[in-house]
């Protein structure tokens, strides 16, 4: 089993609200650490947006439980018709979803069990609530605080190695099909996980000029690093696809979209390797010609075998897709490597990698 920092943090700012809450001589305790687990957050600052919300609710809630209860009573009809109530009105102010079941626990405690002096037992019964969710925002600030540059640029790097593996395999008709087959949901999932902590990374907030120029920089960098990914996988599909007609079609074009996926491919894992300083900071001269030289080839080799039918018409609606997606996968990954070249021969001082 794996402890990620959320769970560490959960547990972490449970034991500060129990301890905080005997502190303040707040009991019972764990009405606090109740409210904790709702305000860990994956973010600082969606941990920061949170806190707000749920103070607003919870006042909402003990606003609507001490009205209901000074006014109407205690019944449970009650404290369902001011649940009904709460849940209305946060919805009406398009608060989050965790921002209802903490007012709503706010009702509960509040109208379940109410004691003599009631304005002081609510006003106890509003603090544990409040300290649960100050603890939490705490712990999310100081303990752990989440790396998204890391975890994005590791996941990039991970994904973009396999799916390579299996364009490597299945332009050379050594794939395990039931492998793929299975691979290619997982993977498609994966992206969608990679454009959920890549919002991750674009929502945490820079609070000086300098740093936030160069998180601007990188969130570029990274939506491209996103993109460039997206379009290998769409070559490996297109072939999973295809791969019957495309074995049918003549030898050297055959060679030639295996040796130009080869060189793209070899481009695209330097760039990765790059960003966190693997490799030279130049392309070299050759690669650079022979990516150049392998897409023109590459565009004048399939329209010429049409033209002498070498191809049918069917082939050549086949290979089509799979022309024009190297030729968009060569155009993404230069432009990747502009921005990287950028991204090191300007503003040096602003743009700092931080992967560890």
């Amino acid at each position: 089993m794996k402890l990620g920092a959320r769970i560490f943090k959960t547990g972490l700012a449970i034991i500060i609200a129990i301890y905080a809450a005997s502190w303040a001589g707040l009991d019972p305790s764990f009405f606090a650490a109740i409210s904790a687990t709702f305000a860990i957050q994956p973010s600082i600052y969606r941990s920061y947006q949170t806190i707000v919300e749920q103070i607003q609710a919870n006042v909402i809630g003990a606003v609507i439980a001490v009205v209901f209860a000074l006014t109407f009573g205690y019944s449970p009809v009650l404290i369902g018709a001011a649940v009904m109530l709460a849940i209305s009105i946060i919805l009406k102010l398009k608060l989050e979803s965790s921002a209802i079941s903490l007012a709503l626990v706010t009702i509960i405690i509040i109208m379940g069990n109410p004691a003599d002096g009631f304005l002081l037992f609510a006003a106890e019964r509003f603090s544990l609530v409040m300290l649960g969710v100050l603890s939490a925002f705490v712990v999310n600030l100081l303990f752990l605080p989440p790396k998204h540059e890391t975890k994005l640029y590791y996941k990039i790097s991970d994904l973009t190695e396999e799916v390579i593996r299996w364009t490597r395999l299945i332009t050379r008709h050594e794939t395990n099909q039931p492998s793929l087959k299975k691979d290619i949901p997982r993977i498609n999932e994966s992206l969608i996980k990679l454009d959920n902590l890549y919002l991750l990374f674009k929502e945490e907030r820079s609070y000086f000029r300098k740093s936030k120029l160069g998180k601007a920089r990188k969130l570029v960098l990274f939506k491209q690093l996103i993109v460039a990914l997206k379009k290998i996988f769409s070559i490996l599909k297109t072939f999973d696809k295809y791969e019957n007609e495309l074995s049918h079609i003549p030898e050297p074009m055959q060679k030639h979209i295996k040796a130009q996926l080869d060189h793209l491919m070899d481009y695209h894992d330097r760039i990765l390797l790059r960003y966190v300083g693997k490799v030279n900071t130049q392309l070299t001269k050759d690669m650079e010609e022979e990516v150049a030289e392998g897409k023109f080839a590459l565009t004048d080799l399939f329209m010429n075998l049409y033209e002498n039918q070498e191809m049918n018409r069917d082939e050549w609606y086949h290979v089509l897709p799979v022309v024009a997606h190297i030729i968009e996968y060569n155009e993404q990954l230069e432009h990747l490597d502009r921005l990287v070249e950028s991204f090191f021969s300007y503003h040096q001082e602003d743009n700092t990698v931080q992967i560890d």
